[in-house]
């Protein structure tokens, strides 16, 4: 078998279990071999061995039983960084990278930039606290998790990036443990209400932590939490953002007036035009 013929045979296979089967039979087909996108098609006509044909094997069997294949290959792209990616945190989404977008806008707009602070709250594989290190190379970052093994993969793709040293990792439940006011407070939190986790696919439902993922009846519980815990750590100009599920945009509002009765209190949508952030500026 050469390697054109397994990847036609991975892109039979692979509808069942996946919405883009060429694009995963080639991510599993490059982790087997070791090589990048443009070195795998000047290879199409090579021969794999038995033991490259049987590696592959596996990685297609394990696609099939709806593990993902970001868990598979142990990495996925983000806000342009190759991050690594296990089963202690969820897998970095494209819209989470709206988050990032507004944190620099905010940047941007501080007069102060130099000696902005920002804290990513349940940082997972510390995605958007490693994004904005690069980005805002005069920012100090803070990244939060209660996860002891999510804060190791953090700081690992912190030093994939050459960033460990401009990111503080701090273990804590959301902002308990964070000794200091700081501009801006970042957060993918669990935001999916109990009833839809329970419903969510099993690549995501049986792989994905469910800490990470599962917010409660409402799927808010932990963003209230956050808010209620947010004065005491925000500067009196803080901006604190939230991704938000796409329906809980009227209630993620009404919280966060709850707690911020003077503040400007939006939703900023996706490109889609879904809910997706809740935005709080102090």
């Amino acid at each position: 078998m050469n390697v054109l013929e397994a990847l036609r045979q991975a892109r039979r296979l692979l509808p069942p279990v996946s919405d883009e089967p060429e694009l995963e039979a080639e991510l599993l087909l490059r982790h087997c071999l070791g090589v990048d996108r443009a070195s795998l098609y000047r290879l199409l006509t090579a021969e794999l061995s038995e033991e490259e044909q049987l590696r592959f094997r596996e990685l297609v069997r394990r696609r099939l039983i709806h593990e993902p294949t970001a868990y598979i290959i142990g990495r996925k792209e983000f806000f342009s960084l190759d991050l690594e990616v296990t089963p202690e945190a969820i897998i970095p989404r494209p819209e989470t990278e709206l988050l990032v977008e507004l944190a620099i806008e905010v940047a941007q707009e501080n007069p102060s930039a130099q000696a902005l602070r920002v804290a990513d709250v349940g940082t997972g594989c510390g995605a958007i606290a490693v994004a904005l290190a690069i980005a805002l190379p005069e920012a100090k970052i803070a990244a939060v998790d209660s996860s002891a093994g999510a804060l190791e993969l953090a700081k690992r793709n912190a030093r994939r990036h050459s960033v460990e040293r401009r990111i503080r990792f701090i273990s804590g439940d959301l902002l308990k443990t964070l000794n200091e006011r700081v501009n801006v407070i970042v957060a993918n939190l669990p935001y999916v209400t109990t009833a839809d986790w329970r419903a969510l696919p099993p690549e995501i439902r049986e792989h994905e932590p469910r800490l990470a993922l599962d917010g409660g009846e409402d799927g808010l519980r932990v963003i209230e939490r956050l808010l209620q815990q947010a004065p005491g750590r925000l500067t009196p100009s803080g901006v604190l953002l939230a991704e938000i599920g796409h329906n809980q945009g009227r209630a993620a509002k009404a919280a966060a007036r709850t707690v911020f009765a003077r503040a400007a209190v939006k939703i900023v949508p996706d490109l889609a035009g879904r809910d997706r952030v809740l935005a709080v500026h102090i």
